[in-house]
């Protein structure tokens, strides 16, 4: 028998503290109780006995957690636990209720994690008895909160089909749900979890209890859990098949008018999950289909929207729709460029600079395809994207060159249109000098390079030296980035060759030769970079004053030594414009003797 007196009524722990006395009577009863129960588990005594004293510590705990707490961890008491959990099915539900509200407590999850009884509780998952399921949950979740190596463990030990089981077999017990998805999302975001979700049916009941959810705080939740599904491809595309997507919109749609707080942060977390499923190739080819898909169908609805965060998930779904030549070809069909410059014309005045990104992000998308080039052009998108010129926003003005960029390459009326427009050039020379962002800078070098790559117009040439570009082509060719550096030599190259007589004086100014020198002699620049430079050097041997500086700096020496370069581009380049410098020397006075 229990050497202590157990038969204490559970009531006595609940009379009020009237004095520091009463307080002692209190911990002296609970005492009793855990002792009773650490003999009671090894004696085997009968379960009565058992149950009455769970009964006074579930009360103590929920009266006193600190010092109920101190007390249990003291008399070394979770171990007994442990045991009733594996021998006592009758007491389990309350040692679990005990073990969740214990585990309120940070200082206390430690010791239970000591004891063995994470592990002792994971099976208690399997019942139906649903109290039993609630705190064994609720007890799991808590003690694992925040505990990568444990949630890891119970992975391991197949906690991931039994929290399933909950959302499919009790789909109306909200209480449970909750205990369920908050476990879910405690372990959602392990790559082993993700795996072990993927073999199960939770998006399925995941997504029901979306479309069924009534508050806030569900709603969250659930869209938390899906979002770290979304990382994982069979996942990401068993969300679509599910149709999360719909629910998704439906959601945007009911919440649009809304101005409370919670609801625009159910929006945002709604708006941020829809763009997570257009991230993998798969799911994104599955949502667009053709142009007839859900999310397609509601681009419009949103773009037209006065709700910014709408108008972003319009243009961020056009963008990453936008990640293959047969999708741009089709929206743009289906007319989405105007429907994206509306919306930017919206936002030209102290408009929103996130939309205005995404617009332009979706915009320099639908521009890759060369048939969505002419297309575009034609509709005059050139002409009314450039009301973005002022913009004082760095991040719009990147988007803007890049998809004048994009616009441009390889069509040369464009180019030859845009390369004459003088408030254009006047814009891209300003941003060229930008000194607080780097990305506009080499932008606006770049379009002021795809001008006259692709136009190959003296009058370009002539509107660019006038508005003093040429300079700014110069220094690019000094650039850290090897394309940036090749795209300039080639444009000065046409330029020159174009009419060097309009180029000469800038060319002297800005010591272009003086810079192709140094870049042939830098034995870390590259082959491409160095046949492009010889190649702008073949361009400027018509004038008398470059061949002069070629000669000061003993250019042929240079070139001499590139004879012997591992390239055999670069070898083929060097002699070619060797035989040019002989040329002219043979009827020049100007050059080498």
């Amino acid at each position: 028998m229990c050497a202590y007196n157990c038969a204490i009524l559970p009531e006595e722990l609940l009379k009020p503290t009237m004095s520091e006395g009463a307080s002692i009577s209190h911990a002296e009863s609970l005492c009793q109780h855990l002792e009773c129960l650490k003999l009671c588990v090894e004696d085997g005594e009968d379960e009565k006995q058992i149950l009455l004293s769970l009964t006074a510590v579930l009360l103590a705990v929920d009266e006193d957690m600190q010092t109920s707490a101190k007390l249990l961890t003291d008399h070394d008491v979770l171990p007994a636990l442990g045991k009733i959990l594996k021998t006592s099915g009758n007491c389990a539900e309350k040692v679990a209720h005990i073990l969740a509200e214990l585990a309120k407590n940070e200082e206390t999850r430690k010791p239970c994690i000591d004891a063995g009884l994470v592990m002792a509780l994971v099976p208690l998952l399997q019942s139906s008895d649903q109290e039993l399921l609630l705190h064994a949950g609720r007890a799991i979740g808590r003690i694992c909160y925040g505990n990568n190596e444990l949630q890891e463990q119970l992975v391991e030990h197949n906690v991931i089909p039994s929290l399933v089981r909950i959302l499919t077999d009790y789909p109306d017990n909200d209480t449970l749900v909750r205990v369920g998805l908050l476990a879910l999302s405690n372990l959602a975001d392990l790559e082993s979890a993700k795996e072990a979700l993927s073999k199960t049916m939770v998006v399925e009941q995941l997504v029901k209890q979306l479309k069924r959810a009534d508050n806030h705080e569900r709603v969250e939740i659930i869209i938390e859990v899906l979002q770290m599904l979304a990382e994982n491809e069979p996942l990401k595309i068993q969300l679509v098949d599910a149709c999360a997507q719909e629910t998704l919109c439906d959601i945007l749609q009911r919440l649009q008018d809304s101005s409370q707080t919670e609801d625009m942060c159910t929006m945002k977390s709604s708006s941020d999950l829809i763009v997570s499923l257009l991230l993998g190739d798969e799911s994104m080819q599955k949502l667009f289909d053709n142009g007839c898909g859900v999310l397609y169908q509601n681009i419009p609805l949103w773009l037209t929207s006065q709700h910014t965060l709408l108008q972003m998930t319009g243009a961020l779904t056009i963008a990453n729709f936008a990640r293959n030549d047969s999708n741009c070809v089709r929206m743009v069909e289906l007319g989405v460029v105007h429907q994206l410059l509306d919306l930017l014309e919206q936002h030209v005045e102290k408009g929103d600079v996130s939309v205005q990104h995404a617009a332009l992000s979706a915009l320099r998308n639908l521009a890759i395809p060369v048939m969505n080039k002419v297309k575009m052009l034609e509709e005059g998108v050139a002409d009314r994207i450039q009301m973005l010129l002022r913009s004082e926003m760095p991040p719009v003005q990147f988007k803007l060159l890049g998809t004048l960029r994009m616009l441009t390459d390889g069509q040369a009326d464009a180019a030859r249109i845009l390369g004459q427009d003088c408030k254009l050039l006047s814009r891209l020379v300003q941003w060229c000098e930008a000194k607080d962002h780097v990305g506009v800078r080499g932008e606006a070098n770049r379009l002021l390079a795809s001008l006259l790559r692709h136009s190959k117009s003296q009058d370009v040439v002539k509107a660019i030296q006038k508005a003093k570009g040429l300079k700014h082509l110069v220094s690019m060719t000094t650039s850290e980035h090897a394309i940036m550096q090749n795209e300039a030599l080639i444009a000065l190259a046409i330029a020159s060759a174009i009419n060097l007589e309009i180029v000469e004086e800038a060319f002297k100014e800005s010591e272009l030769v003086a810079i192709l020198y140094k870049v042939l002699r830098d034995e870390s620049m590259g082959p491409e970079v160095k046949y492009n430079s010889m190649g702008l050097l073949c361009s400027l041997m018509d004038s008398d004053d470059l061949r002069k500086e070629m000669e000061v700096l003993n250019l042929k020496e240079t070139l001499e030594k590139l004879c012997g370069h591992s390239s055999s581009n670069v070898v083929k380049q060097a002699t070619k414009v060797l035989e040019i410098m002989e040329h002219y020397s043979q009827n020049s006075e100007h050059f080498f003797p």
